[in-house]
């Protein structure tokens, strides 16, 4: 246990023998239950995930009552994704009521010796869900290949159009934690199963009106190993992923702003973004017969983008309250946090921050 929490962690794993061995051998041991997934690899990662949780099970007790083992080997017959690993993992948590469920990744590129920095605010009531953010700090960005900034850069802007989590950043960064009471409001059931499952969880808990909690880290240690390799297709992983955050925007309007509550926020993306398209529509219609009358589209074009701009606004007022920068220097440097409106107490170093209500 860890301050009084029985804490999990879930460690998705597709062919990932070499490296996953290492991940069970490093859990913390303040952790309670461990619950390894193999997707359906086609390599020996089911053996290695076998070998070392009961090397590890031989070794280590979980301190909190009713849990014989440490590790919980689970397989999955057929392969479903990074995300599926992930949901099995938190429905086992949820199964068992474990507090606190933190995610790893088994290609032992998350630095276990930080993880109660994404714990922390969780047990202070700062956050519901916290996640790793590699950008927060300039001097990090310089070690992430100049392909991959780019592509998290645009896939940042479109998960916080579709999230309403404006101000949190580098949304693929799939070093987590999230509060038992997180799970159970969330639908966790419905979570995208494949890579863009973190983006699709990020909508989720702002229909929710959750707290999300940026934590800043070094990207170092994912960049450095030559011998590393993503499993992620860019060329497919982008478009794909674009449009589920598409889909995902559309059900988080109707969900929060029209049937849960009701808000103007859905209405003006709505029709600002329908001006715009058929304004659009007009000016090209009209440059195509070689009319002059584009003005009074192109007048209708900026109504619509201005529609749009005052929805994103009033948007990120809405939920200034559910986000929360945490600037941590590494393990042993002093904890900065730029909040936005939540408290935090001095206990575990996070400090200046005013209290935010879940709404």
């Amino acid at each position: 246990m860890y301050r009084e929490h029985t804490i999990g962690i879930v460690v998705p794993a597709y062919n990932e023998e070499g490296y996953v061995g290492n991940v069970i051998d490093t859990f913390p041991d303040f952790v309670d239950r461990a619950y390894v997934i193999d997707d359906a690899s086609t390599d020996d990662t089911w053996t290695e995930i076998q070998e070392h949780a009961a090397a590890y099970n031989e070794t280590h007790t979980s301190g909190a009552v009713g849990f014989d083992d440490v590790v919980v080997p689970i397989q999955h017959e057929e392969n479903r994704g990074v995300g599926g690993g992930i949901k099995t993992g938190y429905l086992a948590a949820l199964d068992e009521d474990i507090d606190v469920v933190t995610v790893m990744g088994g290609d032992g590129q998350m630095d276990p010796n930080v993880l109660t920095k994404f714990i922390d605010p969780i047990i202070d009531d700062v956050a519901d869900y916290t996640k790793g953010n590699r950008f927060m700090r300039t001097e990090d960005l310089d070690a992430m290949p100049q392909f991959r900034l780019v592509g998290n850069s645009v896939l940042s802007l479109l998960t916080k159009i579709a999230s309403g989590y404006w101000k949190i950043a580098d949304p693929q960064n799939g070093y987590t934690a999230i509060s038992k009471a997180a799970l159970q409001q969330a639908p966790i059931e419905d979570m995208y199963e494949y890579y863009g499952y973190c983006n699709d969880l990020l909508v989720k808990l702002n229909a929710e009106n959750l707290r999300v909690a940026d934590i800043a880290h070094s990207a170092d240690s994912v960049y450095d190993d030559e011998d590393w390799k993503s499993h992620i297709e860019y060329d497919e992983y982008i478009p794909r992923v674009s449009f589920m955050l598409l889909r995902n925007f559309i059900w988080r309007l109707n969900r929060k702003y029209l049937l849960t509550d009701f808000n103007p926020v859905a209405l003006l993306y709505y029709f600002g973004a329908g001006v715009s398209a058929v304004s659009l529509g007009g000016i090209l219609a009209s440059l195509r017969n070689r009319k002059e009358s584009s003005g009074s589209w192109t007048l209708s074009l900026f109504l619509g983008i201005a529609l749009l701009l005052f929805a994103m606004v009033f948007d990120m007022e809405a939920n200034s309250d559910k986000e929360v920068l945490i600037d941590d220097q590494a393990v042993a440097g002093d904890m900065t946090t730029d909040s936005v409106g939540v408290d935090a107490s001095a206990e575990s170093g996070v400090s200046d921050t005013a209290t935010a209500d879940d709404d």
